[in-house]
């Protein structure tokens, strides 16, 4: 359909996408771009434009994060300010957050990594104390839910998701988007996304090329009607895991209410990561490590390598994310699991 329509850019399938989505989410607005990083280096760079930040400002982050979410941060010129994780949840710990605030301090940004849940009522009461605006990095979490029903990804003032092709709801490439409910900062990202421009040949913002193409939002469109019912193995799969391995190597994170969690990935914690991870190789089994450095011991970042984080570095080294997507079949995930107990 969309290449016998010959619009490639910007048209209807965008459209579609965009209106679907948010009503999927549960806000005003969705605005597609290039990919989850874009996604979130707009949401900082319209609040820039916008007068609600600026260079120098302050923007609390999970030390533990995907390194995209911080990328965002110091692409715009902002400061990360690194907060350590709780190691039974793998999240932000929301009791560390306030002793970190300076009147710099403009944003958290709030990291659902696995697909867990990070959003606590703390946070927001915290945001709103100090006036913060929080940012979700969604990239990991599409479908997953609070205790009262609304989704990751409409609970901040704006959120980023990715659509890389081995995310819940993936794409047959590159593409990401942006989530709110402010029509001011929906606006600005849009212009920023293209060129900078509102208008054609108007120029109100130096702005790049970050689109969501036609095929991408069209071919999302049709996978964000099965994103339910993919979780729904997912968490099938999840639950085998939770309820038999049994091996006291292991440690997994605490165990949240499902619908709380996208299981996007199923990370464990072992003290013979690396072993383990040949072993389960050997026997068949591919197993990947989220993510075994830590940000701020990246030579991008050189400048916080001799920074002391025990939490991200100890998750950095024991990690490891057990097989799990919509397509594995439960005799596949028994026999890992028979494996990871006789290890």
């Amino acid at each position: 359909r969309v290449v016998n329509n010959g619009w490639y850019l910007q048209g209807k399938e965008n459209e579609r996408f965009e209106e679907n989505y948010s009503k999927f989410i549960g806000t005003k607005y969705t605005i597609g771009c290039a990919n989850g990083l874009d996604a979130l280096i707009w949401i900082f760079r319209a609040y820039i434009e916008m007068g609600i930040m600026q260079p120098g400002d302050e923007v609390i982050v999970p030390a533990n994060t995907y390194i995209a979410t911080i990328l965002a941060i110091t692409e715009n010129g902002l400061k990360p300010i690194l907060v350590e994780p709780k190691l039974n949840t793998l999240q932000l710990d929301e009791d560390r957050i306030e002793e970190v605030i300076t009147p710099r301090t403009k944003a958290i940004a709030l990291v659902h990594l696995y697909g867990r849940l990070a959003w606590k009522q703390k946070i927001a009461d915290i945001c709103k104390k100090y006036n913060l605006k929080l940012v979700e990095d969604n990239a990991q979490a599409h479908g997953c839910l609070t205790a009262d029903g609304r989704m990751t990804g409409s609970l901040g003032d704006a959120a980023g998701h990715s659509f890389y092709p081995g995310k819940n709801l993936g794409a047959l490439g590159d593409g990401g988007a942006v989530t709110t409910n402010d029509r001011e900062l929906a606006d600005t990202i849009r212009a920023l996304a293209n060129y900078g421009s509102q208008k054609k040949y108007v120029f109100k913002y130096t702005g790049r090329n970050s689109r969501l193409d036609e095929i991408q939002a069209a071919v999302l469109d049709v996978k964000l009607k099965y994103l339910l019912e993919d979780n729904a193995h997912r968490k099938e799969v999840a639950r085998y895991y939770i309820e038999n391995i049994t091996n006291p190597l292991i440690t997994l994170p605490d165990t949240m209410a499902y619908e709380s969690n996208a299981f996007h990935l199923f990370p464990i914690l072992c003290e013979k990561r690396d072993e383990l991870h040949d072993y389960l190789e050997q026997n068949g089994v591919g197993t990947v490590i989220h993510y075994p450095i830590a940000p701020h011991k990246q030579e991008c970042y050189k400048q916080w390598n001799s920074l002391s984080f025990p939490i991200t570095e100890y998750i950095a080294d024991h990690e490891l994310s057990l097989p799990i997507g919509p397509t594995i079949p439960i005799e596949d995930v028994r026999t890992i699991v028979k494996l990871i107990n006789e290890f």
